[in-house]
């Protein structure tokens, strides 16, 4: 926020997944949950998968980074979101380009970014930490699934592994096992190709529905896949938004992919005031809807705190 009572981020998106970036260095300005909802909708804000605050990080981290989910709730991890956050971070002068050490709900993240040859584009690579692979999911409550197994990438994931979902399919399995996780789970639905050794997903991430493309849930059917056999320790994975590429190591995953700034935006805290008051209102008389994908009617759940 700035003298004026203006709020400046920028809009940034990586394979599609989209999210608005605050740079707060001195952490003066937290975001609260329904200020994010109300910036993320997509008809009566501004529009994004979720809200990222970057403030000046501690010990070995230059930055930390906060991440609210479009329905409020507090998220661990975004692959597309930390390199979105560098990117934002670089352009802004908080840090410069090359290796950036981020502090995040999930543990300490390492980022590898260079801007790209045209204005506004850039590349990442990201060190995503350990895949934990959980339980595998019972063929019992498989439905078309061919194996389904619960990872763990900092914030917790379903992989289905199968054929391509048809939209009624993924409109309703993926919902039901964002709901099988205290908190929400994000939901891949992974299936082989378009190349030898390649997969594609479709994800249901928790708290925003469907999105373009979900970085940790990348590295989660790389892992799950792997583990069954399915790809190497090297793959292209096509999300809806573009193809985000993996790289399995003895100590952990790397994410690297692309990042794009769409522009820059001012928001009057005034009017901000007033649109959060306006939609919450209408989400108490039930006159819309809540945001896509929230897991309990609107209503952010707070799933993780600062480590």
């Amino acid at each position: 926020m700035d003298a004026r009572g203006e709020l400046r981020l920028t809009k940034h998106h990586g394979a599609g997944n989209d999210f608005l970036v605050l740079l707060d260095p001195d952490d003066r300005r937290p975001l609260s949950a329904p200020e994010a909802r109300a910036l993320c909708d997509r008809h009566r804000g501004l529009g994004a998968d979720g809200v990222l605050r970057a403030v000046s990080g501690r010990g070995p981290a230059e930055l930390a980074m906060e991440l609210r989910n479009a329905d409020g709730g507090v998220a661990e991890m975004s692959g597309n979101g930390i390199r979105c956050l560098v990117q934002a971070a670089v352009d802004g002068g908080m840090v410069g380009s090359g290796t950036v050490m981020v502090q995040t709900m999930g543990g300490l993240r390492s980022v590898e970014f260079r801007p790209g040859p045209e204005a506004g584009f850039g590349y990442g690579r990201v060190d995503m930490g350990p895949g934990r692979l959980g339980d595998e999911i019972g063929p019992d409550v498989l439905g078309e699934a061919r194996w389904g197994q619960r990872v763990d990438m900092g914030n917790p994931h379903v992989v289905l592994f199968g054929a391509e979902p048809g939209d009624d399919t993924f409109s309703r399995v993926g919902p039901r096992w964002e709901r099988s996780v205290e908190g929400g789970a994000n939901v891949e639905f992974v299936w082989p190709g378009p190349g030898a050794g390649e997969l594609t997903l479709r994800v249901w991430e928790r708290g925003a529905g469907e999105t373009q493309a979900c970085g940790t849930g990348t590295c989660a059917v790389v892992a799950a896949a792997h583990a069954h056999g399915e790809v190497g320790t090297r793959v292209r994975v096509h999300n809806p938004g573009g193809p985000l590429d993996v790289e399995l190591g003895e100590s952990g995953i790397s994410l690297a992919g692309p990042t794009q700034k769409v522009g820059d935006v001012t928001v009057d805290e005034v009017v901000l005031a007033a649109l959060v008051d306006r939609l919450d209102a209408e989400l108490d008389a039930g006159h819309v809807t809540s945001i896509r994908g929230a897991t309990s009617g609107g209503a952010a759940t707070e799933v993780a705190t600062r480590q």
